[in-house]
């Protein structure tokens, strides 16, 4: 069985988290390089693993790698939020990226619309206009990756919910197939663009802003850029 483009990335991933280079990102993401394997390997072996929710005229699976560890480490990341702002901005911008990324799919790359689908694949249209959307509306790196996975695997709830309204025969695989390299893409993309930025910002305001957030983890990142810097001076 061939390896999907979402896998191959996690791979990666490991093997950058493995060596240190993704130590900043993780520690801002309030996870351990222990715990982060732990969630690489459950998305890995979860994607491919689905559960029958329901067998009829609408055939419903559930992907344990793309719908229930995404969602889980979503919770734990939403519990983790400094501020309720945070929260806040996580759980509209998820809204708001699946409504979106659903209108792109169902209107401008309808039926007769083939034309979007030759210049560039779906599974790279959702996460790219998923991790932008998620990143404007959650601002912050955690909500910007809730935002953009849920927003992915939200599509998938959409387009159940319409199935059942139209009454069309149909299947829906929540969390599998192709959304499953959507969903590790655009919490990839959203994350690197809240760093990006993020740390662009931080540079030319001279360090994390503390209005309003947890003072522990504002800390926690003062000490982390200190090390940095150290690091540079050597």
């Amino acid at each position: 069985m061939g390896l999907n483009l979402g896998v191959i990335i996690l791979l990666a991933l490991s093997i950058l988290i493995y060596f240190g280079v993704a130590d900043r990102v993780l520690d801002r993401m309030r996870l351990s390089d222990k715990g982060a394997f732990l969630v690489i390997a459950a998305l890995i072996i979860g994607s491919f693993i689905d559960i029958p929710l329901y067998r009829g005229n609408i055939d419903v699976t559930l992907n344990i790698g793309g719908g229930i560890v995404p969602l889980a480490l979503s919770v734990y990341l939403l519990s983790k939020a400094g501020t309720s702002k945070e929260k806040i901005r996580a759980v509209v911008g998820a809204i708001l990226t699946g409504v979106i990324i659903y209108f792109i799919g169902s209107v401008l790359m309808g039926p007769g619309r083939d034309e979007f689908s030759m210049v560039i694949d779906p599974i790279y249209i959702y996460p790219l206009v998923a991790g932008t959307i998620a990143y404007i509306a959650g601002r912050s790196r955690r909500a910007a990756f809730i935002a953009a996975t849920i927003g992915v695997l939200l599509l998938d709830i959409f387009h159940l919910v319409y199935l059942i309204t139209t009454r069309i025969p149909g299947t829906v695989h929540i969390g599998g197939a192709g959304a499953f390299d959507s969903i590790v893409l655009s919490g990839i993309l959203a994350e690197m663009l809240a760093e990006i930025i993020g740390e662009g910002r931080e540079r030319l305001q001279g360090g994390p802003d503390s209005r309003g957030r947890d003072p522990e983890l504002v800390e926690n990142l003062k000490d982390l850029n200190s090390k940095e810097n150290d690091g540079r001076e050597d």
